[in-house]
């Protein structure tokens, strides 16, 4: 039986979960309290506008996306509006100002969304990968659910954060290696990535964090909210149980400094690592440039991603770090 003290879930225990926290099977927990002041205070810091223009305009998707294609819009940050299939799907949606439990303090948004929420078309689900706050925002999936009332699919342990404020919400929850049916054709898989959760000071790791694999007519897609490199282990075996991958959704930003991050944010030069592991035709890189959490200037994650592409050969089309605003066509395989 599970044992006490986690307010999210309660489970039996398993390879990821010890009956209180959830953990990265041989993998690195994050760093504590300690070097976290180490790291806010040790300077290094580069400055970001407190405001940035859209390299595009807000961008007025279509209503549908069927047959072969794949669209994938940046709205900023880890939300992408997914189009394929019939099916419109929000990533880790953020419209707030800030990624924070309060309004007043907490990282800003430094570039308006790239789609105005007003815009949006139907959405019939999102995705939440995990309970930090600048992928699960309350008031954003408030606002969806008033508007759409979409489905919402998260970890396990994350309902008991959004269930309180959406009562009569669709919520499903996944453990890493489950499956469920999204519509006829389409399906959506748990899987590891290396991160970890917390809302507060006290409830580290007590909410599960995940990949998800969507299974489409028209092409695989391999999404991450955010992840450590973990040497390519969950890239690798992403690879061997779905691949091959049309579109991989990765992380690229938020990695400085290296010796505090580098367990729970990969850098531009492991996205690329990631994307020879998992054997995806093409990757979005996001992440980065909206709201500024660690050390990199604004701009630094997308020029290291092509200095990256350039090292290894691939063409700067295939991994596109995609900024607000920006709509990337998948091409068809």
């Amino acid at each position: 039986m599970a044992k006490q003290g986690n307010p999210y879930y309660q489970g039996p225990v398993s390879d990821h979960f010890d009956g209180v926290r959830f953990f990265n099977p041989g993998g690195e927990a994050p760093k504590g309290f300690r070097d976290l002041l180490r790291w806010q205070f040790g300077g290094g810091k580069i400055a970001w506008p407190k405001s940035h223009a859209l390299t595009a305009l807000p961008t007025k998707p279509d209503t549908m996306i069927g047959g072969a294609g794949l669209r994938v819009t940046m709205v900023g940050h880890a939300t992408l509006l997914i189009q394929v299939a019939g099916l419109n799907i929000l990533t880790d949606p953020v419209w707030s100002t800030r990624a924070s439990p309060v309004s007043f303090a907490g990282p800003k948004r430094a570039t308006e969304a790239g789609i105005r929420f007003d815009d949006l078309p139907p959405i019939d689900v999102v995705l939440v990968t995990h309970n930090h706050y600048d992928h699960l925002d309350i008031a954003t999936l408030r606002a969806l659910h008033a508007r759409f009332k979409p489905r919402i699919i998260t970890p396990l342990g994350n309902d008991a954060i959004i269930d309180p404020a959406l009562p009569d919400a669709e919520i499903t929850t996944m453990d890493w290696g489950d499956g469920i049916n999204v519509i006829d054709g389409v399906a959506l898989y748990c899987e590891p990535c290396h991160h970890w959760s917390a809302r507060g000071s006290f409830d580290r790791s007590m909410a599960l964090w995940s990949a998800f694999i969507l299974t489409t007519p028209a092409g695989k897609i391999y999404h991450i909210g955010d992840t450590g490199f973990h040497d390519a282990i969950n890239y690798r075996a992403a690879a061997e149980k779905y691949g091959p991958f049309r579109l991989a959704n990765l992380p690229i930003g938020a990695y400085e400094p290296r010796w505090f991050m580098k367990a729970q944010h990969q850098n531009p030069e492991e996205a690329v690592e990631g994307l020879i592991a998992c054997g995806a035709e093409y990757a979005v890189g996001h992440h980065w440039g909206t709201f500024r959490l660690t050390n990199e200037g604004m701009h630094d994650p997308a020029r290291a991603l092509e200095t990256a592409l350039d090292e290894k050969g691939i063409a700067r089309d295939r991994f596109r770090a995609l900024s607000p605003g920006d709509v990337f066509e998948v091409p068809a395989p």
